[in-house]
């Protein structure tokens, strides 16, 4: 989903629709008659399939994810879903909380994905049950079908999703080489509203947000990992994502998750904004980390507050606004078109977050020139900070994909601590117990 070539996953609205479902509400009608067909919840376990599940409890998960910032515009995990498993191609999105496939229930509007649409089990969510609760606006919502849990969520660049919650078996591979078949819930899309701009060729949105209904709170619940997600994005495209305690915290730089934006989003702050190390009088800046975005969002003052250094720091460097590229609202060309960040980079100057984290030792989330510029497809280099009051994000300054580039950045819901650090973000990481 984009604006203007950049995917937000951030959710600013989430309503339930208390629907007769008229599209779907005769499949759903007959489905739920012929009974559920529950593998591993609410189903007494095998003696082996238990043992299996000590096993894993404690172990992690690692997906590889592929895509770029530039020109791909997102990061996408293939997920194996249903029984029997199939292949998935999802969105990550760490800026909202559902994990949603577009669904063959018929689906009334779908946009054209990778594989087959998701054929749903008939194991329902219930309307009350937590999972259901926490897609909802308000904890006094009422129920259309009490046996059927309806949701509709919409994201910050108005792309939208309507579906039913149900539950369906993952195949899952832990880092110590137990594979699982986990029961968990998901959405089935069957009416999604977008944009010719905010087309992916993508099958649905992996939602690893902080709410009960992300795929880790839900393998949390079941004791197999810890409810701590992260990933590792790499500037050459690709990385790493990860459910557990797969990283390495020695290294780590930590500022605590702040309870702002409805406490299910990765917020931390308040941030200062440093440039080239001096300090540029911005300051109470709130920051959420969103996958979900390609590229990172200012509001309105921090925003004109970079153009404004950037251009006192450009002047008589040889490099000159571009404004017939139309790749990113501030690009600039040079003597001849660029090859790679590499050679221009020289011109600019880092950004740093500053945390002041309670008036204890302060953390600094550095994002060099090459985490906040990218290199056009006219040779041109361009901004990847856009103004967010642009495109309705008011006071909120989102971190996108760009200025995560080539660090472990990592979500500790348990201990409620946001940290990152440097790394090699090229491959999947090999531990001691499994090989990838």
């Amino acid at each position: 989903m984009k604006i203007d070539k950049v995917r937000l996953g951030l959710i600013l609205v989430i309503t339930v629709m208390m629907l007769n479902l008229s599209c779907c509400s005769a499949w759903f009608g007959n489905k739920r008659k012929s009974g559920r067909n529950s593998i591993l919840r609410g189903e007494s376990m095998s003696s082996r399939t238990s043992l299996m599940y000590h096993a894993a409890a404690g172990s992690s998960i690692v997906f590889p994810i592929y895509g770029n910032v530039y020109p791909v515009g997102f990061y996408n995990v293939t997920l194996n879903i249903g029984q029997p498993p199939r292949p998935y191609f999802l969105d990550v999105d760490t800026g909202s909380e559902l994990t949603w496939l577009q669904c063959d229930a018929p689906c009334s509007q779908c946009s054209e994905t990778p594989h087959p649409l998701y054929k749903p089990s008939n194991d329902f969510v219930p309307c009350k049950d937590p999972l259901c609760a926490s897609l909802q606006p308000s904890d006094d919502y009422t129920c259309e079908d009490p046996n059927q849990c309806d949701y509709e969520i919409k994201y910050a660049d108005q792309y939208s999703t309507l579906g039913v919650l149900l539950n369906d078996v993952y195949l899952l591979n832990f880092t110590n080489g137990v594979q699982l078949k986990v029961r968990l819930a998901l959405g089935c899309g069957y009416d999604q509203i977008f944009s010719p701009s905010s087309y992916h060729p993508l099958d649905g949105i992996l939602g690893l947000g902080r709410g009960k209904a992300s795929l880790v709170s839900q393998l949390n619940s079941q004791g197999l990992v810890r409810n701590v997600v992260g990933h590792c994005l790499s500037s050459r495209g690709g990385g790493y994502i990860f459910f557990g305690n797969a990283y390495d915290s020695s290294q780590m730089s930590w500022t605590p998750i702040s309870s702002i934006h409805s406490g299910k989003h990765y917020s931390a702050g308040p941030a200062e904004l440093v440039f080239g190390g001096r300090k540029t009088g911005v300051g109470n800046l709130d920051i959420i980390f969103d996958t979900g975005s390609s590229y990172t969002y200012f509001n309105s003052q921090a925003y004109h507050a970079l153009i404004s250094l950037l251009n006192k720091e450009l002047h008589r460097k040889p490099l000159k606004v571009a404004p017939d590229d139309q790749t990113l609202p501030m690009c600039w060309h040079g003597k001849k078109p660029f090859r790679s960040i590499n050679e221009v980079k020289k011109y600019f100057k880092p950004l740093t977050l500053s945390f002041g984290n309670g008036g204890k030792v302060k953390s600094h989330f550095e994002i060099p020139p090459e985490a906040y510029l990218i290199i056009s497809n006219k040779g041109n280099v361009c901004l990847g900070i856009l103004n967010g009051s642009e495109v309705g994000l008011d006071e909120v300054n989102l971190i996108g994909d760009i200025s995560m580039l080539d660090k472990v950045i990592v979500f500790d819901n348990e201990k409620e601590l946001i940290g990152w650090g440097a790394a090699d973000c090229n491959g999947v990481p090999k531990f001691r117990d499994v090989s990838f």
